[in-house]
């Protein structure tokens, strides 16, 4: 049974054994709030908080969460972690 309403937590191991980690708040099997951290860079950095931002109202789906990351992470530079990851991550969650 899928989660609809509470805060869930994701973590998982990326390449090279660094850790990704989420936490999330689920309204109505949506993203209410949600927090992206781990061993990783993003540049410019401040960007993690955009990310974070454009995935709230989004459906806990494989497919809408692939969709909004491709193209958020289209201008954006990742080191230690990939597009991959971040999808894993906030699915690992639930």
């Amino acid at each position: 049974m899928k989660a609809k309403n509470g805060i869930l937590k994701g973590e998982i191991k990326v390449k090279n054994g660094k850790l990704l980690k989420c936490k999330i708040e689920l309204d109505d099997n949506k993203i209410k709030n949600i927090r992206i951290t781990g061993d990783f860079f993003m540049y410019p950095e401040e960007k993690i908080y955009e990310l974070e931002e454009i995935l709230k109202g989004i459906v806990l789906d494989k497919k809408k969460l692939n969709e909004a990351i491709s193209k958020f992470l289209e201008n954006v530079e990742i080191i230690g972690a990939s597009k991959e990851d971040f999808i894993k991550v906030v699915l690992e969650a639930k």
